[in-house]
């Protein structure tokens, strides 16, 4: 069956969506299966001992070989270093969205009709054309990129939005970005505004204010321990932590495990008590988002309502605080952290069947209720186009970076860490 595909390649995890033609209308899109057991992989690339390049958590990690959050790097002029070579951040980025892209071809048996990849808000032009230069040099050269915002919008929209205005906050494993959109005369998405964001601010800083408390609280065991290895059991705990953030947020109290010499260490944690270790970085990117609003003359009240995405969105402190600020409807997916990737399967759909613009005064374009999985939806719309912004100012005198010394098919070659094939 003919599919479009949407990317999203966040600081953390990186993430798939198809949808999937159905007669003149499109399913609803479906998050694609990265990894061996999740819809998520990991955003890292490590070099193995034959040369190849892997995605995904190397078995084991001297650092030297293993490179993660390179898209927040794009721009820069001092490449990454990789096993000894440097390499550019684009390259990088470019490498793992092929990936991806000839993991999905496998899974479906035919390539996209259409690829949307998504980016950070707050890209301007020559950004874009670096990661456009490095998708095109492995063949990839018609994707269209779009602010991950736009696409978060998107996906809300596909799931009942209907708004006009709206901001949306996306708060991922290592940054988080506030931006306002609003729906064109063609019903697509696009930024006004100047994007904000903070980085590197995340659901890592909240895995590692739980761990500190842990660590607090073990701190006699720990001291006790020191000559016995007590260290190397604690090589998990930022694991263990993002496994008990993730479970206070449906849950009122979970347990922290520890593995210590002397045997397991159970440190129960209310959610009160992780709230209020996070609540001023959370209180932080909740004044970030109104500075937003108001850096583009706009009110919280002429919003219709606060779209989130992002691992960390669905931590109840957060729709709480955003409530506390802005009297308008906040809303999250249920799994946040697939929405940039729906969304920009959803735009994918507009690349390749754009929708007419609506005549004037004309009625509301409809839009879709959520349904079954694959509930058909509307002849998708016309592609999106980036914001206008004003253009970079000329880059520096360029570094002279050498490429990655892969083998020709090296691309084809990546393979999960796990060692199934892509």
């Amino acid at each position: 069956m003919r599919y479009v595909l949407g990317i999203d390649i966040g600081s953390t995890n990186t993430a798939a969506a198809v949808a999937r033609r159905n007669g003149t209308t499109w399913t609803r899109p479906e998050p694609v299966g990265l990894g061996a057991d999740s819809h998520l992989v990991p955003s890292v690339l490590y070099l193995s001992e034959d040369g190849s390049l892997r995605v995904g958590e190397p078995p084991t990690d001297d650092g030297s070989r293993t490179t993660r959050d390179f898209v927040r790097r794009i721009g820069d002029d001092v490449p990454l270093l990789l096993g000894g070579e440097a390499c550019a951040p684009q390259t990088l980025t470019a490498e793992l969205a092929g990936w991806v892209v000839d993991r999905v071809h496998a899974l479906e048996g035919a390539p996209a009709e259409a690829i949307v990849l998504s980016h950070p808000a707050g890209w301007r032009p020559y950004r874009r054309d670096l990661l456009h230069r490095a998708l095109s040099d492995l063949g990839l050269r018609h994707v269209t990129l779009l602010p991950r915002t736009v696409t978060v919008a998107e996906s809300h929209a596909a799931r009942g939005f209907a708004g006009t205005t709206a901001a949306v906050y996306a708060l991922g494993g290592n940054s988080f970005e506030a931006a306002l959109v609003r729906r064109t005369p063609r019903g697509t998405y696009e930024g006004f505004g100047t994007p904000q964001g903070l980085d590197p601010i995340g659901g890592a800083d909240f895995d590692e204010a739980l761990a500190t408390h842990v660590r607090t609280v073990l701190a006699r065991e720990l001291a006790a321990g020191a000559r016995r290895g007590t260290q190397a059991a604690l090589r998990g705990l930022r694991a263990e932590c993002a496994r008990v953030k993730r479970e206070l947020t449906v849950d009122l109290t979970a347990d922290v495990v520890v593995s210590l010499p002397g045997g397991p260490a159970r440190i129960p944690v209310t959610r009160a008590q992780f709230e209020e270790m996070i609540r001023p970085t959370v209180q932080a990117t909740v004044d970030l988002l109104l500075r937003t609003v108001h850096g583009a003359d706009r009110t919280p009240a002429q919003l219709d309502a606060v779209l989130l995405a992002g691992g960390s969105a669905r931590i109840p402190l957060v729709a709480e605080l955003i409530g506390a600020a802005v009297a308008v409807p906040v809303e999250v997916q249920p799994d946040s952290q697939l929405t940039a990737a729906t969304g920009a399967a959803m735009a994918a759909c507009q690349v390749v069947s754009p929708r007419r613009p609506a005549p004037v005064g004309g009625p509301a374009p409809v839009r879709e209720q959520a349904g079954p999985a694959r509930a058909a939806l509307p002849v998708p719309r016309r592609p999106h186009h980036d914001t206008p912004v004003p253009a970079d100012p000329p880059p520096r005198p360029p570094v002279r970076i050498l490429p990655l010394d892969l083998p020709k098919a090296s691309r084809l070659a990546l393979t999960l860490s796990r060692g199934r094939e892509g």
